[in-house]
């Protein structure tokens, strides 16, 4: 009998924590394309929200925000669980620079490109959320008659720490996996 005031003082805790959370960024993934050519398998993600309004203070403060794409590839089958074909994980970062006042989005891992500077935020929020011309696999990998698709998740944190203590405080948001159609690598006219 001792636990049960501990147990309902620690779900009264947890519920004023969850009540005085700031509001969800609403981050989300807006577009998903996947295309398939002679070559290979490429996607493109757009995100929204990738910087929330209560992120923004912190970032003029010096405090880097980090925006993380989880890409897989599976393969489709009929009356067994799909199979995990690829994934791959692309992480960029923001930072703002006090001294210079600019935005500088540099990629950390899962894709190699020259860090974008800007003075402008909403130019940064662009930069930082659209995955462009990501190749997955060569076509030629696939099997012409097997099924296959492609899902994405985002997420978005301060610092780059994504957990459940920093989602609840509203430091980290992600958004549930996105999934695209069934495709074939055959052509079919």
């Amino acid at each position: 009998m001792r636990g049960l005031p501990v147990l309902s003082v620690s779900l009264a805790v947890v519920l004023i924590v969850a009540s005085s959370a700031p509001a969800a960024a609403e981050l989300r993934i807006s577009t998903l394309s996947v295309y398939l050519n002679d070559m290979d398998v490429t996607v493109q993600v757009a995100v929204l929200g990738a910087i929330p309004p209560s992120f923004t203070e912190s970032i003029k403060s010096g405090i880097p925000s980090h925006v993380r794409f989880t890409v897989e590839l599976w393969r489709y089958r009929r009356m067994w669980p799909d199979k995990l074909l690829l994934s791959e994980t692309i992480e960029r970062q923001l930072v703002y620079n006090v001294l210079t006042k600019e935005f500088k989005v540099a990629s950390l891992s899962g894709e190699t490109r020259e860090p974008y500077t800007s003075r402008e935020l909403r130019d940064a929020q662009r930069v930082l959320s659209d995955l462009r011309g990501l190749k997955l696999l060569a076509a030629s990998q696939l099997k012409p008659s097997e099924l296959f698709y492609v899902r994405v998740r985002a997420e978005t944190a301060l610092s780059g720490n994504n957990t459940f203590l920093t989602r609840l405080s509203g430091e980290a948001e992600e958004t549930p996996w996105t999934l695209s159609s069934l495709m074939t690598a055959s052509r079919t006219q």
